[in-house]
């Protein structure tokens, strides 16, 4: 089954959806799961908007409930900001690699275990990603195709100093979301891939005034501002063509990450049973 989690914009998408509310999990409740057609949706921050920043969302509930309820293959929805000057708010992004900066998160089911030694290249899906790009192309919507995503813990945004370090490890884009989503995904042998859409220039990248009460205190201006809009009005469209494209037949390494496991008898059959409740 094919599901999208949502980022900041997501609650846009709940007026049309049906929802089947929030799952329990050994970890706690998750964010309200909505059903729009044949896509299970869930809203990463909560149905209102921005209601839990990144470094408090719960991803591990978040991840089980959305393989207990049969999810194997997952496009993350993430506005990152850009380290790249030519790189504009409003253009979509698909990453092809990782950089977590994160540090007190929760970034395994596996806590405890001698489970989770497994390989990390390709981060994010090649099926799910060839399937989020075609369906870009066919929609006439351009997309810059590769990039690293720099995760950072937040909430607060980076210091001039840190983007800079970012852009020296080849970071693209800075954001604070998709780590531990996507580990945590790949550990229950979930497809993950993110579509990105730049919603500002990062700290120093560009020279901007501080503008007190508005959204990144003026790391975005008004022609920004319009093009971030448009992009985020496009994302029901999009989701709608990457589903009609993704299918259940996998041939990716997602869906063969805990084989060893298996091979050597230390894990069964049913996934429940790979992980620690706490």
């Amino acid at each position: 089954m094919f599901a999208v989690i949502g980022g900041s914009q997501a609650h846009r998408l709940l007026g049309s959806a049906t929802r089947l509310g929030p799952a329990d999990t050994p970890y706690g409740p998750s964010q309200p799961l909505y059903r729009l057609g044949d896509v299970l949706f869930l809203p990463r921050h909560g149905e209102r908007g921005y209601d839990v920043a990144a470094p408090f969302v719960n991803y591990r509930a978040n991840i089980y409930a959305l393989r207990e309820a049969g999810a194997t293959r997952l496009l993350a929805w993430s506005g990152p900001g850009s380290l790249e000057p030519d790189w504009h708010p409003g253009e979509f992004v698909l990453p092809d690699d990782l950089i977590d900066e994160t540090r007190r998160r929760e970034s395994t089911f596996f806590a405890g275990t001698g489970l989770g030694f497994v390989r990390q290249s390709p981060v994010f899906c090649p099926e799910l990603r060839a399937a989020i790009a075609q369906a870009l192309r066919d929609l006439g919507l351009p997309v810059r195709d590769g990039g690293v995503y720099v995760c950072t813990e937040g909430p607060r945004l980076e210091t001039p100093a840190e983007i800079r370090k970012f852009r020296s490890f080849g970071g693209n884009l800075v954001g604070m979301t998709l780590a531990p989503e996507v580990f945590l995904a790949r550990e229950l042998e979930m497809c993950y891939a993110p579509l990105c859409y730049i919603t500002n220039l990062a700290e120093g990248v560009s020279s901007r005034p501080f503008r007190s009460g508005e959204l990144f205190e003026g790391l975005l201006d008004e022609d920004g501002r319009s093009a971030v809009e448009a992009a985020a009005a496009k994302f029901p469209e999009i989701v709608s063509a990457v589903s009609a494209r993704v299918t259940e037949d996998r041939a990716c390494p997602c869906a063969h990450l805990m084989d060893r496991y298996r091979q050597e008898g230390r894990i069964g059959p049913d996934w429940h049973t790979w992980i620690r409740d706490s």
